[in-house]
C-alpha cells in the first residue's frame, strides 16, 4: 500500500468538490500554466510564488487561490474517511487551537463545529466566492473588487487551517497512504506563497511553527 502512486492516492473521484477549471485562452489560464511549469522544473519555491514581472498581482493570487483550493481540496477529500463526526468532533488543531465557523448566512456567530462540518462548510464558501464574477471576475478587462485582497486573506487563513488539522490529527494517515511528500510540498508551496504577499496574519501561523526543516523560522 505504502508504494500506491500519488496517481491513486489522489483519485480524482475522492475530491471533496469539483475542480475549478482556469478556461483555455485567458490570461489567468496562460498565468496558471507558467506557475504550474515553474513548479514542475523544480525551482526553489520561494522563487516559484514570486510575481512574475510585468503581471498583475491580483491575477497572480486569484491563479493561486482557486489552485490551492482544488489542491487542498484533493488532500482533505483523500483524509476525509479518517476524519469523522467521532474522531473529529471539534475542529481543532491540537489542544491549543479551536477554530469555530462564522459566515453571512446560517452561523451568523462563531459556532463549534467538527472537523468533517467545518470542512464541509469551508469548501461550500469558498467555492461559491470564486465562482462570483464580482469577486473573482474571469472576462478581460473586468477589475477586481476593492476588497479582493482581504477576501483572498479570508479565504488562504482558512484554507491554511486545513492544513492544521490535517498535520496535527491525521498525519499517520498521510504517512500510511505514502502522501506525506505530496503534502509536504503543496504545504510549503503554500506557506510561501502566503508569507510573500503577507497574506494571512503570522498569529494564524503559530500551530505550525515546529514544523521540520525549520519551516515557518
Amino acid at each position: 500500500a505504502m508504494a500506491l502512486c500519488l496517481k491513486q492516492v489522489f483519485n480524482k473521484d475522492k475530491t471533496f468538490r469539483p475542480r475549478k477549471k482556469f478556461e483555455p485562452g485567458t490570461q489567468r489560464f496562460e498565468l496558471y500554466k507558467k506557475a504550474q511549469a515553474s513548479l514542475k522544473s523544480g525551482l526553489d519555491l520561494k522563487a516559484v510564488v514570486q510575481l512574475p514581472p510585468g503581471e498583475s498581482i491580483n491575477d497572480w493570487i486569484a491563479v493561486h487561490v482557486v489552485d490551492f483550493f482544488n489542491r487542498i481540496n484533493l488532500i482533505y477529500g483523500t483524509m476525509s474517511e479518517y476524519c469523522t463526526e467521532r474522531s473529529c468532533p471539534i475542529m481543532s488543531g491540537g489542544l491549543k487551537y479551536e477554530y469555530r465557523w462564522q459566515d453571512d448566512s446560517k452561523y451568523k456567530k462563531p459556532t463549534k463545529l467538527s472537523a468533517p462540518q467545518y470542512m464541509c462548510m469551508l469548501m461550500d464558501w469558498i467555492e461559491m466566492l470564486i465562482n462570483n464574477e464580482d469577486i473573482f471576475p474571469t472576462r478581460i478587462g473586468v477589475p477586481f473588487p476593492k476588497q479582493f485582497q482581504q477576501v483572498c486573506t479570508k479565504i488562504l487563513t482558512r484554507l491554511f487551517r486545513v492544513f492544521v488539522h490535517v498535520y496535527i490529527h491525521h498525519f499517520d494517515s498521510i504517512i500510511n497512504m505514502g502522501a506525506e511528500a505530496h503534502v509536504n510540498t503543496c504545504y510549503k508551496h503554500f506557506y510561501y506563497f502566503i508569507r510573500e504577499f503577507s497574506l494571512v496574519d503570522h498569529r494564524e501561523l503559530e500551530p505550525l511553527v515546529r514544523m521540520p526543516e525549520g519551516w515557518g523560522s
